[in-house]
This record gives structure tokens, C-alpha cells and sequence, in this order.
């Protein structure tokens, strides 16, 4: 098969492609021809497509992942062009299988092949006119207990959800398989790994010090560590930086921690094995997810509390929250506790344990099992000014960098608006587990946990979330 002739067969659009005059395919062509894979499903067409233009990363699940996520978004429906030029496209696209919008962006380089050099998808708000009707609350929750009797039947939902209004539930329930080989029933007690929800908590704790004026966000990284091993980076990055994820500190995930999993088990364990690295661009440059940064400002509260980070959220934010069902034990000792669920992946069309992926102890940046009890506990604990004062959960919780989803980063929470109601929270997604909080302005709080893979919580929340009343 000739270049040309490749380049017709997955390029999703009608062309009079032939050897003398080949058809130069755009970003959105790019596009296209991917989504055409995507949504039919088709291993031969996808492995295709990855290797002519994009090849799967190293520690990228390759295409059973993409498989697996196809069968749990159902595809997507492209809704609006925002943006094509002959290398670069932004598109609005729907998940067919739930109201979920994200936004994808492609980037294609300028030369033969034309190769994807950036391809990003981040979940948005519907926008205006594209999003289902508001309701009234009683329409609202019983539309929400049908969807989760259906995505449950589904295999598409196996976890617990409280929505509260003004801090009191007004609807909870718990659905699916904490453990699937014992049948072993999901309950309102039953602990999720939690992932990177407990950046919150991270971030609380650090402002709580800063409230105690034991540190400044301004301060940098080397006030608290003045023995981090990389000085230039210790010297440049704030706190600030950290709590933003405005860095340049990079990530935790990938060949070296699955080399090393199973040795990493104290925060300073990943600094010793990172600690040397550089920045990958001069902080405060833009936004870029950093789970190194988080886990350094777990480092941070270590120094200045003299507790491990541990103990520290464990004294100052899980009991005065009220908090008793969050914790974050080791993963490599026995799991005698019947109130923990295991997380269940997909590979392929089956689902397995993600044992096997898990680090040994959760970090500051994210792990530990919660309940959505817990999680209710915190957000109210939080907006009742029970962790911090009036102006430091303001702080902690206002928006103060833009990110690609259109929502604004604040301390280890995100902050949006839905129909100009200002919602603030954060979730968490990794392979057999996903979560998200969002505690919003008109009195609305939803907590939602599952046991399998994104977007299994996230699409619950935004259901709920675009249906209830504004006020």
C-alpha cells in the first residue's frame, strides 16, 4: 500500500485522492479519520491510524485502552468547529452514551506525513443551547435514579452518590459490586480509592500553614527544603507554582515509577528518585498537570508541620471535618477490610482488578480510599470555614490560572461556572477508579465513587449537575 494510497483510507473525508495529486489532509481531516476508527471500534483501522501518525506512547495502554474508553463513552458526536487551520483544530464534541461535552485538540506537523504532534481531549460545560433542560429538583433526582439504574444495567456505573443541598442529603444511593468474585455488594460505607481528590486536602493543608504563617505561597521551594537536590528548580518554583500546577515539575507516572513501584512508599522515596530532574519549562510560563508538584507540596507540610503528610491531614482536615472513613493504607498487605472496593479496569472488552497498577501508598498528589459520606463531610466542613478562615478558603478556592477545560485552577481545586452558577471541586480518574466533588454556589453538592474507569464517576456528576435547578 502506497503513502498516498494510506493516507485516502484514513482520511475521513470525501477526496479524489490519487498518485499524481495527493490531497495535503488537515488537523481536522486528522481528526476525523480517528474518530471514524474510534467510534466504529475497529482495532485494525485504530492500530492503523496510531501507526502512521500517532504511535502510542510508551506507557500508554495502546489500544485496548482506547477500546476500553470507547466502550464506556459510547463515541462522540462532534457538535461545533471552534477552530481549523491546515495544522491545528479545536472541535466541541459530545460523548454519545451521556451528556459529557469536552473539548478536542488537534495539532498536526506542517511536513509529510503530517504526523499528530498534539492531540488532547478536556471535559467541558455544555456549552449554550447544547446542554438537556433544567429541572425542578424532584424531576431532577428521579431523571438522575433512572440513569443510574441504566448505567448500572449497563455495567457502566458500580459505585455510591450523595447530592446534598445545603450540606443535608436529598439523595444517596449505592449501586454495583465492591468485589465482583465474592459478590460482594457497593454500600454508602463502601471505600473508594479516591485518586487525585485528595489534592484537596493536600492543598488545604498547605494554606492552613500559610494561614498559620508558617509558610508563604510566595515562598520558594528551597525556604521549606533548602536540601532539595535540584537548586535551580528548588530556587524558582513557589509555592504558588506547586499549588497550580504552574511548575514545570512534571509528572510522578510512567516507565520510571512502574520500574520502581513497589520501592516508592514515602514522599521522600519519589524525591530521591525525581529530586535530580529539571524543569520542563520556566514556572509560572503556563498550565500543565503536575503530579510531582502536588507531591512536593505533600514534602512542603512534612517540613513545616514536623508530621508526615499523613498524620498532618489526618490531625488537621479528616477529623475536624468529621472525616472517619478516609485513610490511605498500604497496598501491598492484605485487604481484610470488607468496606474497601476493588477497582476494576478494562482490558479490552473485560474487566480486571487494577491491583496491579496501583502505587504502594497513596501520595499527596493523589490514592487513598474515601466514602461520599466523607467527601460531604469535607465540603462542608470546608464552606462552614471549619478548616480554614472566611479569607483562606477563599483563597484556596478561587480560581487563579486558566486551564484547557475552559474552568479556572485554583489551590487543588477547580473552579468553573455552570450557567453562571460558580461551582468549585476536583475529581479523580486513573484505571478502575474514578471520583468527583463539586460543591457549587446555589447550595448543590454532589459526591459521586466508582470502581471502574473514567469517565464511570465524572459522567454521573455532570448529569446531575446540568439538570438540577440553578436555584
Amino acid at each position: 500500500m502506497t503513502g498516498t494510497t494510506l493516507t485516502c483510507a484514513l482520511v475521513a473525508v470525501v477526496c479524489a485522492c490519487s498518485p499524481s495529486k495527493p490531497v495535503t489532509p488537515t488537523a481536522k481531516d486528522r481528526f476525523d479519520a480517528w474518530l471514524t476508527a474510534f467510534n466504529a471500534g475497529d482495532r485494525a483501522r485504530l492500530v492503523a491510524f496510531h501507526t502512521a501518525y500517532w504511535p502510542y506512547p510508551k506507557d500508554d495502554p495502546g489500544v485496548d485502552g482506547e477500546l476500553g474508553f470507547r466502550s464506556q463513552t459510547g463515541g462522540f458526536e462532534v457538535k461545533k468547529v471552534e477552530t481549523a487551520t491546515p495544522t491545528h483544530a479545536e472541535l466541541i464534541v459530545k460523548e454519545r452514551d451521556s451528556d459529557q461535552f469536552a473539548r478536542a485538540v488537534i495539532d498536526i506537523e506542517a511536513v509529510t506525513p503530517h504526523k499528530v504532534s498534539n492531540f488532547v481531549m478536556n471535559l467541558i460545560s455544555a456549552p449554550a443551547g447544547m446542554g438537556p433542560a433544567r429541572m425542578t429538583e424532584a424531576e431532577a433526582i428521579a431523571a438522575l435514579r433512572a440513569e443510574l439504574d441504566k448505567l448500572t444495567a449497563a455495567d457502566k456505573f458500580s459505585g455510591t452518590v450523595i447530592v446534598a443541598k445545603h450540606g443535608t442529603p436529598i439523595f444517596s444511593g449505592a449501586y454495583g459490586l465492591a468485589d465482583r468474585e465474592h459478590k460482594i455488594a457497593n454500600t454508602l460505607d463502601t471505600r473508594f480509592r479516591i485518586g487525585s481528590m485528595n489534592k484537596m486536602f493536600t492543598a488545604v493543608g498547605v494554606i492552613q500553614l500559610v494561614q498559620a504563617k508558617q509558610l508563604a505561597v510566595t515562598d520558594a521551594l528551597s525556604k521549606p527544603l533548602p536540601a532539595y537536590p535540584n537548586t535551580k528548580l528548588a530556587n524558582k518554583v513557589t509555592i504558588h507554582h506547586l499549588l497550580t500546577h504552574t511548575g514545570g515539575t512534571g509528572d510522578i507516572f510512567g516507565p520510571e515509577f512502574d520500574k520502581h513501584r513497589k520501592e516508592l512508599r514515602t514522599l521522600d522515596d519519589y524525591v530521591k528518585l525525581y529530586g535530580k530532574r529539571d524543569l520542563e519549562f520556566e514556572p509560572g510560563a503556563k498550565w500543565s498537570y503536575s503530579n510531582y508538584g502536588f507531591l512536593l507540596a505533600g514534602v512542603v507540610i512534612e517540613a513545616a508541620s514536623k508530621q508526615t503528610y499523613f498524620d498532618y491531614v489526618h490531625d488537621h482536615v479528616f477529623v475536624p471535618a468529621g472525616m472517619t472513613s478516609t485513610s490511605s493504607p498500604m497496598e501491598d498487605e492484605p485487604n481484610t477490610d470488607l468496606k474497601r472496593s476493588i477497582g476494576y479496569m478494562r482490558d479490552g472488552q473485560t474487566l480486571k482488578p487494577n491491583t496491579d497498577t496501583l502505587p504502594i501508598r497513596a501520595t499527596s498528589a493523589g490514592g487513598g480510599d474515601s466514602t461520599v459520606g466523607d467527601l460531604l463531610a469535607f465540603a462542608n466542613a470546608l464552606t462552614a470555614n471549619k478548616l480554614l478562615d472566611a479569607e483562606h478558603t477563599q483563597l484556596v478556592t478561587t480560581g487563579k490560572v486558566d486551564t484547557p477545560g475552559g474552568a479556572k485552577y485554583a489551590y487543588g481545586f477547580s473552579d468553573d461556572l455552570m450557567d453562571g452558577v460558580r461551582c468549585f471541586g476536583h475529581g479523580g480518574g486513573a484505571p478502575g477508579m474514578n471520583g468527583a466533588l463539586t460543591i457549587c454556589a446555589n447550595g448543590y453538592t454532589i459526591a459521586v465513587l466508582a470502581n471502574l474507569d473514567p469517565p464511570a464517576a465524572g459522567r454521573v456528576e455532570r448529569f446531575a449537575l446540568e439538570r438540577l435547578p440553578l436555584k
